[in-house]
C-alpha cells in the first residue's frame, strides 16, 4: 500500500503543508503517525484531491466533508452523485445571480462615469465661453 509524506502531498497538489495540517485539524484527513511523522494513505490523498476540487468549485469545507462521507462504492455512489449534482446546480445558480448583479453594477458604474464626463465637459465649455476673446 502506497503512503505519502506531508511534503510529498504538498508538492503534488501545490499547497502548503500548513493547508494539509488545517484539513487534518478539521477532521477531513486522518493520517497515521509513525513517531512524530504523518503518513498519509492513498485514501487521504484522494480525499485531499476531492477537498481541493471542491474548494475550486466553491464548496464549503462542510459541503466537501458531507460529500466525501457519502462515498460508498458498494452502492455505486448514487447518493453521493445526486448530492454533487444538486450542490453544483445550487452553486451555478448562485454564481449566475452574482454575475447578473455584477453586470448591473458595471452598467451603473458606466452610467455614473458618463454623467461625470458630461458634467466635466459642460463645465469646461462654460469656462471657455466665459473667457474674454482677444
Amino acid at each position: 500500500m502506497a503512503t505519502f509524506s506531508i511534503s510529498e502531498l504538498a508538492r503534488e497538489y501545490q499547497v502548503t503543508t500548513r493547508t494539509i495540517r488545517f484539513y487534518e485539524e478539521k477532521g477531513l484527513l486522518e493520517p497515521a503517525r509513525v513517531g512524530s511523522s504523518r503518513v498519509y494513505s492513498n485514501g487521504d490523498r484522494v480525499k485531499l484531491r476531492l477537498i481541493l476540487r471542491g474548494k475550486r468549485m466553491g464548496l464549503t469545507l462542510q459541503e466537501s466533508r458531507d460529500i466525501i462521507a457519502m462515498y460508498d462504492p458498494a452502492r455505486g455512489n448514487i447518493q453521493q452523485l445526486e448530492k454533487l449534482i444538486s450542490t453544483y446546480r445550487q452553486k451555478r445558480e448562485q454564481l449566475q445571480l452574482q454575475l447578473q448583479d455584477l453586470r448591473a453594477l458595471i452598467d451603473d458604474l458606466q452610467a455614473a462615469e458618463d454623467k461625470c464626463q458630461q458634467a466635466l465637459s459642460q463645465q469646461t465649455d462654460d469656462i471657455r465661453v466665459a473667457e474674454p476673446q482677444l
